[in-house]
């Protein structure tokens, strides 16, 4: 049991950085500090608050709290990223931490409960909440990409009026098992 679902939890996992690194790599460098109003956040600040839970989350993951004493959340939101490159170092760097812990999760420490802020979480809740936050923010930087880039934006997933001809694809073949991602991954891969 825990097998498959930490395999389904590391392919969503890939299937959300994947789809933030085909966000990057549709924009220039000045796209990624682009901001709506200055209550908003670029691309770079949500990747840097990204990493930076991530580095407090899953470092340690099966023996401190999540919540770090070292990590200051509000700097996160303090834009100081320069360039495309070191943006893509802290993003790597977030992610490396992430799979490493994930990694690092087997069946005799599958019951360890976590504690993120004091509060008590199995594994499965613990990966959870990550996911669905880290997913949440990429849906951020995606819906900014496609902003900035406007009319040039490549669709990330089924393209505007190729439903029915995706989904006909779809069904000549067999049933089978697998996952979702697996075809976007496979496609990256090549």
């Amino acid at each position: 049991m825990h097998n498959n679902y930490l395999d389904s939890a590391k392919k969503q996992f890939e299937y959300y950085k994947l789809l933030g690194e085909k966000t990057f790599a549709q924009l220039n460098e000045e796209q990624l500090f682009w901001k709506y109003n200055e209550e908003s956040n670029n691309i770079a600040t949500i990747v840097k608050h990204l990493t930076g839970n991530m580095l407090s989350r899953w470092t340690d993951f099966l023996t401190t709290d999540g919540e770090k004493e070292t990590r200051n959340r509000e700097v996160e939101f303090e834009n100081d990223v320069k360039d495309k490159q070191a943006l893509m170092a802290i993003w790597n760097k977030g992610w490396d931490c992430l799979f490493s812990a994930l990694n690092s999760i087997n069946e005799s420490n599958f019951n360890t409960l976590i504690y993120i802020r004091n509060q008590e979480h199995t594994i499965v809740d613990a990966v959870n909440r990550q996911l669905c936050h880290y997913a949440y923010h990429v849906g951020q930087i995606v819906f900014i990409g496609k902003m900035v880039t406007d009319t040039k934006w490549t669709s990330l997933s089924i393209p505007r009026g190729n439903s029915k001809q995706y989904n006909e694809e779809k069904f000549s073949q067999p049933k089978h098992k697998g996952h979702f991602s697996d075809d976007y991954l496979k496609k990256d891969k090549k």
